[in-house]
């Protein structure tokens, strides 16, 4: 039975995680489809480049990987410690790179003054964001 993530990861017994990722009814991710004579070949790229990209803003390293014509697997260590040393500054910068953050993280990143309250907020924000940055929902 199907476990959510949570339950799955624990960062305490080891950072190390094999991935496999699969493409449904007989679709196909990569390399040319024998029933139709498509290529898709293509696509390897664009999903080498994304998971490097996203192996540069999240807490997570690649060790290895394959992109196969119908599914993926992928070797990630997590790496909770470079997270945690991570400035403020660091943490929304990154965050930045994937989603729009909020109202108070868009302000400070343009360098617009915060009240104490706003920093108050702020900061409880970017605990948020460096949790997500490295650790599984």
């Amino acid at each position: 039975m199907p476990q959510p993530r949570k339950n799955q990861i624990s960062l305490m017994n080891t950072p190390y995680y094999h991935c496999v990722s699969r493409c449904v009814r007989r679709s196909f991710l990569c390399g040319e489809d024998k029933f139709t004579g498509q290529s898709y070949e293509h696509r390897r790229c664009w999903v080498e480049e994304r998971l490097l990209f996203l192996s540069s803003v999240f807490s997570i390293g690649i060790c290895a990987y394959a992109v196969m014509s119908n599914h993926t697997h992928v070797v990630l260590c997590v790496d909770k410690d470079l997270a945690d040393n991570w400035s403020m500054e660091e943490v929304i910068k990154r965050w930045h790179q994937m989603y729009q953050g909020t109202l108070l993280s868009q302000k400070y990143q343009r360098g617009d003054k915060l009240s104490k309250g706003e920093c108050i907020s702020l900061d409880e924000t970017v605990t948020i964001y460096r949790q997500r940055l490295y650790k599984a929902k």
